[in-house]
């Protein structure tokens, strides 16, 4: 036993302390630094993680920031190699998949608030702006949900084939359109207006009406469709 102790791992009771406060009380009290290094205990089994873990939030600013990092970026942080930055880079897929799991199968365009909580979940993780079409049936029941576009972290371009290709797949007779903004507000800009106004246009021509596009930042959301400025482009 005395022998045991001895070549013990000198971080063991630390280690052991932290698993311990997470199974009490979950997250609550951690700071970003201790999620991180309570995360890298599992990929780095014989070093400090306290130390890593304070050179990554240090390196991208926030848990958040280590999280949307690029492996290729992490992997250049001192203690970090591709196995542990493979790791870090599932946690939001994991997330999304998550909130993806808990919201119904069904979704509606006469449920605003489901519609809403969906859409946000498609964007978990994401640190580009894209861009999904969700086809609806007359009914109002979803049909499907395709990504149409991936741009940079302030601009997304919309392949107008891609959109009616997305559409005719499912045979949509309505659909929402909806894009991020990962560093900004949800708010439409001048041109998410103005492209809103063309895709409506679009679909119109092949009968398919627009019913909405929906801004996403975070946990916000902006129904244009919601919005008396623009309800004169979903008519």
């Amino acid at each position: 036993m005395e022998e045991a102790q001895k070549y013990a791992h000198p971080h063991e009771k630390h280690r052991e302390r932290m698993r311990s406060l997470f199974l009490q009380s979950g997250l609550d009290g951690f700071s970003d630094h201790n999620v991180l290094e309570l995360l890298l205990f599992y990929t780095i089994p014989k070093r400090d993680t306290n130390v890593t873990a304070h050179a990554l939030i240090d390196t991208f600013g926030s848990l958040q920031g280590v999280l949307d990092a690029p492996v290729e970026e992490l992997c250049k942080v001192k203690g970090v190699g591709m196995y542990t930055a493979t790791f870090l880079s599932l946690m939001p897929q994991i997330a999304k998949k998550y909130s993806a799991g808990k919201l119904p199968d069904e979704i509606s365009l006469s449920e605003p608030e489901a519609l809403q909580g969906y859409v946000r979940s498609l964007f978990i993780g994401e640190t580009a702006e894209c861009a999904y079409l969700l086809s609806f049936g007359a009914n109002g029941q979803r049909l499907g949900c395709a990504k149409v576009s991936l741009g940079t972290a302030t601009k997304v371009q919309l392949d107008r084939r891609a959109l009616l290709e997305a559409a005719f797949r499912t045979n949509a007779v309505q659909a929402v359109l909806t894009h991020n903004h990962p560093d900004g507000v949800a708010v439409p800009s001048s041109e998410d207006v103005a492209c809103t106004r063309e895709i409506a246009n679009l679909f119109a021509g092949v009968g398919i009406r627009l019913a909405d596009h929906i801004v996403v930042a975070g946990e916000d959301c902006f129904s244009m469709a919601a919005n008396n400025r623009f309800k004169a482009l979903f008519i």
